[in-house]
């Protein structure tokens, strides 16, 4: 087998456990068992495993070339094998130090991540795809169509990008970003393995973000994840929900919820609510209500966000008035609920404005 062959083959009945099978290229969202077994096919001795995840997760080499401590031969061997890593194709900041990134992939295709900075932690708002195909009516994403999933290592090279340009480890990570991460389950369960394991960010600090496909929820709770499941529901019924969210026809709310209650059952961790609160749309009282009706003795907690405009559609973010209203009447009905005003909103990085261009 020649240095530059990247396939893993079975390995031969043994007493020892089998290596890992692995394709490779690239090597970023490989685990250190894997990338052992690799370069052990490679004619390596096995810690090098451990230096290459050194290199990939914690310097960020881009390059297997840069690794110093790698024999010139072999670099040289191996020096167009990808790790798979991006590019910054544009980079905006906002006043309040929100940073958004344009990330070009290895086949030309644009994607959008966030990093959002406070005094105590730094979040990532990652993608799962390129564009969306859910077409919520209120979000620009969707207005741009769906292009492809996004693979493990794009994923995981989001977090690893933003973490390097502000020069501080990410705690935290919420799957917010362009796509539905439930269509792309596989390589999103994948990443989460790898932000946790590899990168070190702890599960608990990890949310995926869905507007709901039918089943994936309960697919996702038989991995017994400590993510954080956000639901974006945006109304209370489904006439509405399916005005504002094209794709929830086939999925009743009645099922959704359903499905949610599966999911704390299994899991143990209650299911956060996002609702998009539009003027004169579902911010109204009754509404309200009606939300806290249907999550009355649920183990959850709702997620009022208040519209963030886009050019490509008219609604309005409501007044403060018109928020503590939704608030106060959620609070009567002994509902956890609480406000989450965007970062990024002028930089067009907020909940709803990701777009794969530099408006």
């Amino acid at each position: 087998m020649s240095a530059k062959s990247v396939s893993v083959l079975p390995s031969p009945k043994t007493d020892t456990p089998p290596q890992p099978n692995i394709s490779i290229p690239p090597l970023l969202g490989a685990s250190v068992e894997e990338l052992t077994a690799w370069v052990q096919q490679q004619g390596q001795p096995a810690y090098r495993g451990k230096q290459l995840h050194d290199w990939i997760y914690q310097k960020g080499v881009r390059s297997l070339s840069d690794i110093s401590v790698f024999s010139k031969q072999w670099r040289a061997e191996v020096a167009e094998i990808p790790i798979g890593r991006s590019k910054i194709h544009h980079r905006s900041v906002a006043p309040d130090g929100t940073v958004k990134y344009l990330l070009q992939l290895a086949d030309g295709q644009i994607v959008e991540s966030v990093g959002i900075p406070t005094e105590k932690r730094l979040t990532v708002c990652v993608s799962s795809q390129v564009g969306c195909p859910m077409a919520c009516d209120f979000c620009a994403t969707g207005k741009g169509g769906y292009k492809r999933n996004l693979a493990r290592h794009e994923i995981v090279d989001q977090v690893l990008t933003v973490q390097e340009d502000f020069q501080q480890r990410v705690s935290h990570v919420v799957f917010m970003g362009m796509g539905e991460p439930l269509l792309n389950t596989d390589h999103l369960i994948g990443a989460i393995q790898s932000l946790n394991k590899d990168v070190g960010i702890g599960q608990r600090n990890l949310t995926v973000s869905t507007v709901g496909i039918r089943d994936r929820i309960r697919q996702l709770a038989q991995h017994q994840l400590q993510v954080t499941l956000a639901v974006s529901l945006h109304a209370p019924n489904q006439t509405l929900r399916e005005q504002l969210i094209p794709s929830a026809r086939p999925y009743p709310i009645e099922d959704l919820l359903a499905e949610c209650r599966e999911y704390v059952e299994i899991t143990g961790r209650r299911v956060s609510f996002e609702y998009i609160l539009l003027a004169e749309v579902n911010d109204l009282p009754e509404h309200a209500l009606e939300l806290a009706k249907r999550l009355r003795g649920f183990q959850s907690h709702v997620n009022l966000i208040p519209y963030n405009p886009i050019t490509e559609a008219d609604y309005k973010r409501p007044n403060q008035n018109r928020i503590q209203a939704f608030v106060k009447v959620l609070q009567q009905q002994k509902i956890a609920v609480s406000v989450r005003y965007s970062r990024g909103l002028e930089a067009d990085a907020a909940c709803g404005q990701l777009r794969a261009s530099k408006k």
